[in-house]
């Protein structure tokens, strides 16, 4: 049974926007409209979505109705929201709201490929098109794939798994999310949080064949082309690789860097001025409350950052 959309961190990224008459938002990760919904009703404005999923796209149209014009979804990765909504005459923003990682409805889609709980064809492709989950598994060398396992999945046991895959394969070609899922069962035990064994597997494929971590770093640096002087930059994270990179990008835009030894001394910043300001040092987690009502916020983080007047420091952050 899927489960209902329940947009994460819903009040804290409103809280984070604080949405205004007249005001220009983007949401950069579209899915079921979630956000998109919530900022309209809280202000006479107008939303910009972006997904890089047709089907997504298609859904939208509805929407885009109900609200008159307000909504506008573009098709497209959220990483080139500067260069798509400049396409569309829109140069600033006033807030920019993003919701990292695969939506409830891919996941729910067995079709897709993205979840081992339904079986379906080993795809994950969100924008249903390019190299597969698939060719992934089938066409990378044992030592590319392991890598991969690790370093995306967070797999310890990545060469074992890359190693059962790598003969399994020999026998067979690997085109479903249950063969995979019992290949990689059969050397990685369920652990004591009662983490399904091919969870990291499969997140690390996913992340893989969507560079999201890369989406990632080019979403943050179109956010800070994007926004205007006090704009607001709201970005709802579910893992620790995604969490890292948007703390890491916001700690440097705000110049909240610490000094590499406390024995050396503080030397004056002559690097570009920040262009954001956090408006919280840490994460916002969701409340016990709603992991009771959404189990799927139990690992969301929410960071979030005002942009100062500085220019633009231009380029993407690279990953670390």
């Amino acid at each position: 049974m899927s489960m209902p959309h329940i947009p994460v961190l819903l009040n804290e990224v409103l809280d984070t926007l604080v949405p205004r008459d007249g005001g220009v938002y983007v949401d950069g990760t579209f899915g079921n409209g979630g956000y998109s919904r919530a900022i309209l009703e809280a202000a006479n404005c107008t939303v910009w979505g972006i997904d890089r999923d047709p089907n997504v796209i298609a859904k939208s149209k509805h929407m885009e109705t109900e609200f008159g014009g307000r909504l506008r979804v573009v098709e497209g990765r959220f990483g080139d929201m500067s260069k798509l909504l400049r396409a569309k005459g829109v140069s600033v923003v006033d807030g920019v709201a993003l919701d990292l990682g695969v939506s409830s409805m891919q996941l729910d889609q067995a079709e897709r490929g993205f979840s081992f709980m339904n079986d379906g064809p080993l795809d994950m492709r969100m924008e249903q098109n390019g190299p597969s989950a698939e060719d992934a598994v089938n066409d990378m060398d044992e030592e590319a794939l392991a890598n991969v396992i690790y370093e995306y999945g967070e797999e310890r046991k990545s060469r074992w798994v890359a190693h059962a895959i790598v003969e399994a394969r020999a026998e067979k070609r690997i085109t479903r999310t249950k063969q995979l899922a019992d290949i990689v069962c059969r050397v990685v035990k369920k652990s004591k949080d009662g983490i399904h064994p091919a969870t990291r597997t499969f997140q690390g494929l996913r992340i893989y064949v969507n560079d999201e971590l890369g989406e990632v770093n080019r979403g943050l640096a179109g956010a800070e082309q994007l926004l205007a002087p006090n704009g607001r930059l709201a970005v709802v994270s579910f893992h620790s690789l995604e969490d890292k990179r948007v703390k890491a990008f916001l700690n440097e835009r705000s110049g909240n860097v610490p000094n590499p030894s406390r024995y050396l001394p503080d030397v004056e910043d002559k690097g570009p001025a920040p262009t954001f300001k956090l408006l919280k040092k840490g994460a916002v987690k969701p409340t016990k409350d709603e992991c009771k009502i959404n189990p799927r916020s139990r690992s969301s983080r929410l960071r979030m950052a005002v942009r100062t007047e500085a220019p633009a420091w231009g380029g993407e952050r690279s990953a670390s």
